[in-house]
């Protein structure tokens, strides 16, 4: 009798004991889970106004001061070739010579036509002066100088066509006729650069348009000359844009003679205009949502409040902060993957 009542003694001191344990053990986890609802910890930084380095740098095309094409006036065979690819031709000397044997025929009839008129029509105008001739003899006179001058005009006019020229200074960058090939007017015999000077075309974006401006300094390098810069300005950003949203700029620099350059290159262009900024700073871990919908979280009283903002550049692991914060401000770098709107925080050192 006396030892089962030790083994109910035993087993209800047990029971009492293990009560006691379980008991413990919720309240600790149901502590824990209170604890983590209303404080959750996370790391800090405060968001402040840096100096964030701006540069625009893109990739144009080298082009010349002037490209013309050199587009025949006349039909004819050509009979005599003054200029190969490669060579410089100064403005006004000849590229061909088109056979002008009926053009020259031609222009001696009319030179010799204007000449009689131009004589008569002084001669008249003394017999008019004395009354030998009438007023209609005289009209009759004029209209007849008038006619050869002009025939004179188109005669002259047509010889010098036949021997075409370059209008400007520059490279005989193509030739496309030959000795004896027949040409139409119309046809283009040849092309002509002028790389004196040299233009560099490209396309910025809108947002970087307003910064550019005309008479703005640029620094072109090239791949052929490493390490080479060239100075240059902008002459023109246009203020149309394409179907992209984006707007040509032109700019202008003298080409070298030590280090040439030649049409159609690409080129870089560093705008060195573009000034680096002073500006609210935070590190892009901080960032919460997408960049078209940014928002942080900002540590107010110990109370996390998320918060939208507008983001401007990138540089490296750093955001500009265009609106939505203030200088100082503390926002959650991490921790906030759980986070809520209006949670107490606890910044973990």
């Amino acid at each position: 009798m006396k030892s089962l009542k030790g083994i109910l003694l035993i087993a209800f001191i047990l029971g009492a004991v293990i009560t006691v344990l379980l008991h413990n053990k919720a309240t600790s986890a149901s502590t824990a889970r209170n604890d983590k609802m209303t404080t959750f910890p996370v790391s800090a930084a405060i968001a402040g106004r840096e100096k964030m380095e701006e540069s625009l740098s893109m990739v144009g095309t080298i082009v010349g001061n002037n490209d013309v094409a050199i587009v025949s006036e006349t039909q004819g065979r050509v009979v005599s070739v003054y200029a190969k690819i490669g060579d410089y031709v100064p403005a006004g000397s000849p590229i061909v010579q088109v056979d002008d044997e009926v053009k020259q025929s031609n222009f001696k009839a009319a030179e010799a036509t204007y000449e009689k008129a131009k004589k008569d029509l002084l001669r008249n105008e003394e017999l008019f002066k004395d009354g030998t001739i009438t007023e209609l003899q005289m009209e009759a006179s004029r209209l007849a100088y008038v006619g050869a001058e002009n025939q004179y005009i188109v005669a002259k006019r047509q010889l010098n066509d036949t021997r075409i020229k370059t209008p400007i200074d520059g490279m005989v960058t193509a030739r496309t006729v030959d000795m004896g090939v027949m040409i139409q007017p119309g046809m283009t015999i040849a092309n002509v650069v002028d790389i004196s000077k040299l233009k560099v075309k490209l396309n910025v974006a809108e947002k970087d348009a307003f910064k550019l401006k005309a008479g703005d300094k640029v620094e072109i390098t090239t791949e052929v000359y490493p390490g080479l810069t060239f100075a240059g300005k902008i002459e023109s950003v246009s203020s149309k844009g394409d179907e992209a949203h984006t707007y040509p700029v032109e700019m202008s620099l003298a080409n070298s003679r030590e280090h040439p350059l030649k049409a159609g290159m690409f080129c870089r262009v560093n705008f060195v205009s573009v000034q680096s900024i002073e500006t609210i700073v935070i590190p892009r871990e901080a960032l919460i949502g997408s960049i078209k919908e940014p928002k942080v979280y900002v540590i107010e009283d110990g109370i996390a409040k998320q918060r939208s903002v507008v983001v401007g550049k990138e540089a490296g692991t750093k955001l500009q902060i265009l609106q939505g914060l203030k200088d100082g401000e503390k926002i959650v770098v991490a921790g906030h993957n759980n986070l809520k709107d209006d949670v107490p925080v606890t910044i973990m050192q």
